[in-house]
């Protein structure tokens, strides 16, 4: 069987490269409405990049996520980190895409930590409480959109279903540890059950714009930071320091999101004297946000005392925590689209791939079901939000304005 022959035009080539100022676009505005976390982000990247302009195939996407699983960093913002090099052709792509990802919520954290760490009462209450629920809702029924989705064109069979259906299992317990198993366990069974599966189109980078040599250099950077920057933090302290520090949370945690959040506490927060109280705070406004999880950095690095400090703090947290991440990709995808070519190692990508439509699945219950539906009005919501994708192919950002007005409608309204 041939893997997405089943999905007609969804898994044929991507389309012409585009330029950096449409990527930045496209992610910006992303970055202004993809909440619900790193899970919820692979749904908005399905639906916009997939489903809607086609700038990938589903083998291609699926891959790139299974390959951002392996990594460490925070794997939704390498994944569109990735489709950025792909779409613009070169790393351009890749930093408009960061930038469009990423700076609506790392300005917000920022504006922030430095205007409201005195007041953080003031952005509480049954409204917000209401809309954030809503957007929770939200990110449960994208989700739940790209698990349909991949499975019709990454299952179609017995064998594939069988691997999906194993590592959900494995990957529901929780822990990142969990995921890398079901993977390899996918890629592993693919082996023996998807010997006769051709994968169809090019590498995961579309045209391949990653040199083996560019590769290698981002990898040797990304080597010689980590190695390098805590002397230079010993040296010259300051922005060293700071740097030094919110790269190696970036460069240690694997599954990104939540998983960085104990680092950066005993990294970041408590050598700085960060009260307890003032990280959870901004942790919780993290969860409100748009956008990558990691732009918490930003309210950390604008929060110590040490200069820098305010926004200039917030900009090098920024760019120290995710600097890694994207040089492990920029630097793992030239190799990456080669070992796909081989038969054996396409084999046990479709087993990877399967696995990662399970990974999803597990991720569509733990966190974002178990935190967002509640009561039948939530579930309601969260299959009305579901229709909308996949019925009335209505776009995610204006499923994202209807749940926040729902939730706070229905918080306002009596029980």
């Amino acid at each position: 069987m041939r893997q997405g022959s089943t999905a007609g035009n969804d898994d044929g080539p991507a389309r012409e490269r585009g330029g950096v100022l449409e990527v930045f676009l496209v992610f910006l505005r992303l970055g202004l409405t993809a909440f619900g976390g790193p899970a919820a982000h692979i749904g908005y990247f399905h639906e916009a990049f997939v489903l809607r302009r086609r700038w990938l195939s589903e083998t291609d996407f699926a891959a790139l996520i299974a390959l951002c699983q392996f990594l460490p960093g925070p794997g939704s913002s390498q994944a569109g980190f990735a489709i950025g090099v792909q779409r613009a052709g070169g790393i351009g792509g890749g930093v408009a895409a960061f930038l469009g990802f990423t700076a609506p919520s790392a300005i917000i954290m920022t504006t922030l930590a430095i205007a409201l760490t005195s007041d953080a009462g003031a952005l509480q209450g049954p409204l917000a409480a209401g809309m954030l629920h809503g957007l929770k809702l939200t990110a449960v029924a994208v989700v739940a959109h790209a698990v349909w989705g991949m499975a019709q064109l990454l299952t179609p069979d017995r064998a594939r279903a069988t691997i999906a259906l194993a590592a959900l299992a494995i990957v529901t317990p929780g822990g990142v540890a969990a995921q890398l198993l079901a993977i390899s366990a996918g890629g592993l069974l693919g082996l023996v059950a998807c010997r006769n599966v051709v994968v169809d189109g090019g590498p995961v980078t579309g045209r391949g714009p990653v040199s083996r040599r560019a590769g290698t250099v981002a990898l040797a950077v990304f080597a010689g930071l980590f190695l390098l920057l805590p002397a230079a933090a010993g040296l010259w302290g300051g922005g060293f320091s700071l740097f030094s520090a919110f790269y190696r949370a970036g460069s240690l945690v694997f599954g990104g999101g939540h998983v960085v959040l104990p680092l950066l506490q005993a990294e970041v927060a408590a050598p700085a004297g960060i009260a307890p109280d003032v990280f959870l705070t901004g942790y919780a406004l993290a969860q409100a946000m748009p956008g990558p999880m990691f732009a918490f950095a930003a309210w950390l690095g604008a929060l110590t005392p040490a200069a820098p400090t305010g926004a200039m703090g917030a900009t090098l947290a920024v760019l120290a925590i995710f600097l890694p991440g994207q040089l492990l990709v920029y630097g793992t995808l030239p190799f990456w689209a080669r070992l796909r070519a081989n038969p054996r190692a396409a084999a046990a990508m479709a087993g990877a791939n399967a696995a990662v439509v399970g990974i999803l699945g597990a991720a569509l219950y733990q966190p974002l079901w178990t935190s967002a539906v509640f009561t039948p009005r939530d579930f309601v919501l969260a299959v009305a939000g579901f229709l909308l994708l996949a019925v009335w192919k209505a776009p995610p950002w204006s499923i994202a304005a209807l749940g926040a007005a729902s939730g706070a409608l229905l918080a306002m309204a009596p029980v």
